[in-house]
């Protein structure tokens, strides 16, 4: 058992910086700058990180057939690749002659690593969670919401939280985002492997020491992110406080470890299997369990799923109400965070690295809440399926886009902080609802298919706000738009989106609750 515990570790810290477009936003505008882009072609880019998205099958195909830590350098090169290029054009001065269309293209390779990692930690969490899928997968998950955070952490140690300029805050940002996770991707590799396991019960305890130390993790995060976080501690005070509550939960590896060997009753030996606790003592028979009374367990997964491949999932009616949900609830909320760089600049405001660590840090939350649910509501009497909870999860997000209208500043903050949640919510949500409605064999593909709605709904979306953009800059003859008629028809579209997002939501709900 100390081996799944330690893989779980091991996608929490791969997770933690494999949001690497996370960060966008608090270099977009510097970008802009730099390259000269319009609006229309800055949002391009931002879509061309989600585009990776649309070849995400490869890496879920390639976890079929290559072991799980090929498929995570293979990832992690095309991160170094993709972002490593940008950034020596930068670094040698040569960003003027660096062509729009390599940018774009190494922009949708460095989106594409982000599947193969995120693939490799979801496969781990499904694989050897079997009975506590939700709570693995959100766990794990979560800790992607706080790669903007831990980037900007670093970067503010390294420039000891000085302003910085368009250049440096560029280039700061992509050497980071090429360098961290392919040595994070190294230290994790020999940690991120599917474990065979007799072991056919909930497990609790780990599980409870995960929660807490993620739950102080995410206050950690959310504190620290406030604007006046330098005043109340320093950068390197804030950036130490991080790892050390990232490398928290190798405590319970460990304990159970100890367990392990002071447990004379394991280490017992069936079929060349290791099986522990010779008095619950399971072995592997069919496609489940059967324990020392002859009761067949029904196997590692839910014994109602259908198993379903990717050919045979696009023809339901499930597949394509759950693809327009996803693309109108989770996926516009990533749209508000991609521009969310030129909406604080439209506002007059310059506070956009604090408020993308607000976004991020609160998304933290927004991935943790699915497993808050699972731990209590699921397993009382009356459950509540996964598609509900993406509904209940649309309705704030759809009155924050609206509270937007308001030129408060004060609703900006409430506003990015709830959508934040309610994007990182339905992401950690939509995980184990395709292994719920399609199965878990073939999740692999079967996930990285449905999420090809994310760069079709950040080219759609993006784009119409940025040519909206455009229409007002145009209007005032300098192309740069300052005010609240910048965005303020997107914010109502991408509101009334949300609202028939969840409305299929319920749809779905209705047709999948059998399930």
């Amino acid at each position: 058992m100390s081996l799944q515990w330690l893989s779980l570790v091991g996608t929490i810290w791969l997770q933690s910086i494999s949001a690497t477009n996370s960060n966008f936003p608090a270099y977009s505008s510097q970008l802009k700058l730099l390259l000269s882009l319009t609006q229309l072609q800055l949002n391009n880019l931002a879509f061309a990180s989600d585009a990776g998205k649309l070849f995400g099958f490869v890496s879920g195909i390639a976890a079929v057939y290559l072991p799980l830590w090929l498929v995570l350098l293979i990832g992690s090169a095309l991160g170094f690749v993709g972002y490593g290029v940008q950034y020596l054009f930068l670094v040698t001065n040569k960003v003027s002659s660096l062509p729009y269309s390599l940018v774009f293209l190494l922009t949708v390779l460095a989106g594409n690593s982000i599947c193969w990692i995120n693939t490799v930690c979801y496969v781990i969490a499904i694989q050897n969670f079997p009975f506590d899928r939700q709570l693995a997968v959100g766990l794990s998950t979560s800790y992607q919401g706080l790669s903007a955070k831990i980037y900007a952490d670093v970067i503010d140690v390294a420039y000891k939280g000085k302003i910085l300029t368009s250049l440096e805050q560029a280039k700061s940002y992509l050497v980071l985002n090429c360098i961290l996770p392919l040595v994070v991707c190294l230290i994790a590799s020999p940690l991120v492997r599917v474990i065979t396991t007799a072991r056919s019960k909930k497990l609790s305890g780990g599980f409870l020491v995960i929660f807490s130390i993620t739950i102080f993790t995410g206050t950690y995060a959310v504190i620290t992110s406030l604007g006046t976080r330098n005043r109340l501690c320093p950068p390197l005070v804030i950036l130490i406080g991080m790892f050390v509550f990232l490398v928290a939960p190798l405590v319970v590896p460990l304990m159970e470890k100890i367990r392990e060997k002071m447990d004379n009753k394991c280490l017992i030996r069936s079929g060349g299997k290791r099986v522990c606790d010779e008095s619950s003592m399971e072995i592997e028979h069919g496609q489940g369990m059967v324990n020392e009374h002859g009761v067949k367990d029904e196997g590692v997964f839910d014994c109602d799923e259908e198993e379903m491949e990717a050919k045979v999932m696009v023809k339901t009616l499930n597949f394509w109400l759950y693809f327009f949900v996803y693309m109108f609830g989770a996926t516009v909320g990533m749209v508000y965070l991609n521009n969310l760089g030129q909406i604080v600049e439209s506002r007059g405001s310059s506070k956009t690295s604090s408020l993308v660590s607000l976004a991020s840090s609160f998304g933290f939350f927004g991935r943790i809440f699915p497993c808050i649910l699972d731990y209590n509501i699921t397993r009382a009497k009356y459950k509540v399926s996964r598609p509900a909870l993406i509904a209940l999860m649309m309705v704030p997000m759809t009155a924050s886009f609206f509270l937007l209208l308001n030129d408060n500043n004060l609703c900006l903050h409430i506003s990015t902080a709830t959508i934040g949640i309610c994007t990182g919510a339905i992401t950690s949500i939509s995980v184990s609802t395709t292994a719920e409605l399609f199965g878990a064999k073939n999740f692999g593909v079967n996930h990285n298919v449905l999420v090809t709605n994310i760069p079709i709904g950040s080219f759609l979306f993006g784009d119409m706000a940025a040519l909206l953009y455009r229409e007002h800059g145009l209007a005032n003859g300098s192309g740069k738009c300052i005010g609240m008629k910048c965005y303020q028809t997107s914010f109502i579209i991408w509101g009334c989106l949300c609202f028939v997002g969840t409305f299929l939501a319920i749809v779905l709900h209705s047709r999948s609750k059998k399930i």
